[in-house]
């Protein structure tokens, strides 16, 4: 190839790249979410693994769209859950959901 053809490719190639940009922005760029913050992350669900992978700790929304924190004792037997958004908002319960303690 000559100069002239490696200069065409490139500048053809890079036209076609801003064009290209510039056009999915207009036609898709409504549906595409808002940046984040700088420092922030944003997450439908946050969990926490122990090494052998099992959730301990979970922090996220139900299919409602109530938040709730689940934290899970190391041998499982017992979890502590808070949701603000539900009648009972602070409950220890054991392995089979029987609530130890609660707190309105």
């Amino acid at each position: 190839m000559t100069k002239l053809q490696v200069t065409l490719v490139l500048a053809t190639t890079f036209v076609g790249s801003m064009v290209g940009g510039m056009l999915s922005e207009r036609l898709f760029g409504s549906g595409i979410v808002q940046a984040q913050k700088p420092n922030g992350v944003n997450a439908e669900e946050f969990l926490l693994l122990d090494q052998t992978g099992k959730a301990r700790a979970g922090l996220g929304l139900d299919d409602n769209g109530e938040v709730g924190l689940i934290l899970t004792s190391r041998d499982g037997n017992r979890k502590l859950a808070l949701s603000p958004d539900s009648p009972v908002v602070i409950k220890l319960s054991d392995r089979t959901g029987r609530i130890l303690w609660s707190a309105p």
